[in-house]
C-alpha cells in the first residue's frame, strides 16, 4: 500500500511536469523498448492493441508482489524497507531519464521515493507497536445505564490497521486521481491548440469515385471513420504537444536549417490526398489498415526549402514517443504524395493519430515512414542514424505488400444455401490493384468483380457470387494482382522483418 501511495503522487507530479515520467509508463516505455522482436511479436499477435493496457498491468502486479516482500521484510528490519523502496524509485529514475533528455525527468520518481518510504516506516512503526496487531487489544467496555451490563464498544471503532492501511491507499487514490484531472485539464484540445481551422488546399483531394464501396453488410467502410482508424505506436501515454510552443527543426545535411512552427506550417501551400495507410505488423488478414483524407505539405517543398547536399540518403524523423524511422531520400523526392501532415478527414489531427504533425508516404509500411507527434527532421546517412525498428532487427527499407483480405463472410459464419457473396478488400499501395481471384475449395480460380479504382494509393473493394451446391465446410483463398502485373505470393511468412505474406483463406458454413 505505501508503494501505491507513491505512485499515486509521483502521477501527479509527472501530470504537473513531465507526463511520461510517470514511474509505470517511464518503466512500461523502458520495457518495450528492451523487449525482444519475437516478444513484440507474439505481444502484437496475442493482445492486438490491447498489449500495452496488459504491459502496464503485468508490471503492476509485479510491483504488488515485490513490494509485499519487501514490506514483510521491513517488518522485521526496517532498512531493508527504506532500501528496497529507494531502489524501486531508482530503476523508475534510470527509466524516465533514458527517454526524457530533461532535467525533471526524475523528479517523480523522487516524490515516489519520499512518500512510499515515509508510508512503509509509519506502517512498520505503528503495526508492530508493543509487538502485537493494533487491533489485538481488547476493545473498551461502558456500563448501560438501564441493567448495568458491560458493552463491549469497540467493535464500533475503526481499528488501527484499518486507518494504517486506508491513509495510503487514500493517498494513492488522490494522487491518481488528481494526476488524470490535471493531465486533462492541461491536455484538452483548447489547451494544446487542437481547436484551429486548417487551411484550405491548393490542391483539393476531390470527390472519391461512384461505386468505391460495395453496398454489402460486414464489407470494410472505404473511407475509415476516425474513430475507427487503426493505432500502432510504442507510446504508452499518448503524447500530447502544446501547438503553440511546438517547433519542427529540419537539419542535417541541408543548406539551410530551419525551424518550423505550427502556425508555420499552417501558412504553407497545403495539399490533399486520399492514401491508404498500413502497418508492417499486419497478418495476412489482419485490421491493421486504414484509409483517409490527408491534409498536409509535400515533403519535396520541405526538402526544396532547406536544400539537400550531396551525400543525404535519408529524412530521418524522430517523434515524441521515442521512436524514429527511416524514409529513403529517393521515395520522398519521386513524385509520390508525401506528406508532413496536420489534417485527417477534414480537420486537425486527432491527439492519438499525431497532433501536431505526422508523415504519412504512400507506399511505405508505417514503421519506416509514419511517425507522429514530429519532434524533428534530419537529412543523414543510414550509418550516422539507424531507425527505432531497424536497430531491433526490422528492415530498413520496406514498401507494402500486395495483401488481400476477405471480410464477408466472416470465418466459420453459417450462410444461407444458394448464392453466396464473397467480398473483402485489397491494397499495394503507390502500385494499385488490377485484379483478385478467388477459389473455393481448391477449385478453379475464378475472377472477382471490382469496385471502383480510387487511385494507386488506395485499397480496393472486390466481390464474387459463388453459388452453393452443397452445404457444410467451404474453404475459400483469395490472392490480387498488383498494378505491375505482379501476382499476390502463396508462401505465408510473418510480418517480421518485412511485412506478412501469403494468400488469406478462411472457412464458412452453408446451411443444408
Amino acid at each position: 500500500m505505501s508503494a501505491a501511495a507513491g505512485i499515486g503522487v509521483a502521477h501527479l507530479a509527472a501530470a504537473l511536469t513531465i507526463p511520461a515520467a510517470s514511474p509505470l509508463l517511464a518503466v512500461g516505455s523502458v520495457a518495450i523498448d528492451a523487449a525482444p522482436t519475437p516478444v513484440k511479436e507474439w505481444a502484437v499477435r496475442t493482445f492486438g492493441t490491447a498489449d500495452k493496457p496488459i504491459l502496464l498491468g503485468g508490471i503492476a502486479v509485479a510491483l504488488v508482489l515485490v513490494t509485499a516482500g519487501i514490506g514483510l521484510a521491513a517488518s522485521r528490519r526496517r532498512w531493508i524497507g527504506v532500501v528496497g523502496m529507494l531502489a524501486l524509485a531508482t530503476v523508475s529514475a534510470v527509466a524516465a531519464t533514458a527517454r526524457i533528455a530533461e532535467p525533471l525527468a526524475a523528479l517523480p520518481a523522487a516524490v515516489a521515493a519520499v512518500v512510499a518510504t515515509g508510508a512503509l516506516l509509519v506502517l512498520v512503526r505503528f503495526g508492530s507497536a508493543s509487538g502485537r496487531s493494533p487491533d489485538a487489544r481488547p476493545a473498551a467496555t461502558r456500563e448501560s445505564p438501564l441493567d448495568g451490563r458491560h458493552v463491549r464498544s469497540g467493535r464500533f471503532l475503526p481499528g488501527r490497521r484499518g486507518v494504517l492501511l486506508g491513509g495510503p491507499a487514500l493517498i494513492a487514490a488522490a494522487g491518481a486521481g488528481g494526476g488524470t484531472l490535471v493531465s486533462s485539464l492541461r491536455t484538452s484540445d483548447a489547451a494544446v491548440g487542437r481547436d484551429q481551422e486548417l487551411p484550405a488546399p491548393v490542391s483539393a483531394a476531390g470527390q472519391l469515385p461512384d461505386g468505391v464501396q460495395l453496398d454489402l453488410d460486414g464489407v470494410t467502410p472505404f473511407v475509415t471513420p476516425l474513430a475507427d482508424f487503426y493505432r500502432v505506436d510504442i507510446a504508452l501515454s499518448t503524447p500530447r504537444l502544446d501547438a503553440s510552443t511546438w517547433a519542427l527543426p529540419i537539419e542535417g545535411l541541408v543548406d539551410t536549417s530551419v525551424s518550423l512552427s505550427y502556425a508555420d506550417l499552417l501558412e504553407m501551400p497545403m495539399v490533399e490526398r486520399w492514401i491508404t495507410l498500413s502497418c508492417v505488423s499486419n497478418p495476412v488478414g489482419g485490421p491493421y489498415v486504414s484509409t483517409g483524407r490527408w491534409l498536409g505539405v509535400p515533403l519535396a517543398d520541405l526538402l526544396d526549402r532547406v536544400g539537400v547536399q550531396p551525400g543525404a540518403e535519408q529524412l530521418f524523423a524522430e517523434g515524441a514517443d521515442g521512436f524514429s524511422c527511416s524514409i529513403p531520400l529517393d521515395v520522398a523526392l519521386d513524385g509520390r504524395d508525401a506528406l508532413l501532415a496536420v489534417g485527417l478527414n477534414g480537420e486537425q489531427l486527432p491527439v492519438e493519430r499525431g497532433f501536431p504533425a505526422r508523415l504519412i508516404v504512400p507506399g511505405l509500411f508505417g514503421f519506416v515512414s509514419a511517425a507522429k507527434w514530429l519532434t524533428g527532421l534530419r537529412l543523414s546517412t543510414y550509418d550516422d542514424d539507424i531507425a527505432y525498428w531497424t536497430e531491433r532487427g526490422w528492415a530498413t527499407d520496406a514498401p507494402v505488400l500486395t495483401q488481400t483480405r476477405i471480410d464477408v463472410p466472416g470465418a466459420l459464419e453459417s450462410v444461407p444455401a444458394g448464392e453466396v457473396t464473397i467480398a473483402g478488400m485489397a491494397w499495394a499501395q503507390h502500385r494499385g490493384i488490377t485484379r483478385v481471384e478467388v477459389r473455393v475449395d481448391d477449385g478453379e480460380w475464378q475472377q472477382a468483380e471490382l469496385a471502383a479504382d480510387a487511385g494507386p494509393d488506395l485499397w480496393r473493394a472486390w466481390s464474387l457470387r459463388w453459388e452453393s451446391t452443397a452445404g457444410g465446410r467451404h474453404d475459400v483463398q483469395v490472392r490480387s494482382t498488383d498494378g505491375t502485373g505482379e501476382v499476390q505470393t502463396e508462401e505465408r511468412t510473418e510480418p517480421f522483418p518485412d511485412g506478412a505474406r501469403g494468400w488469406h483463406s478462411i472457412a464458412f458454413m452453408v446451411q443444408d
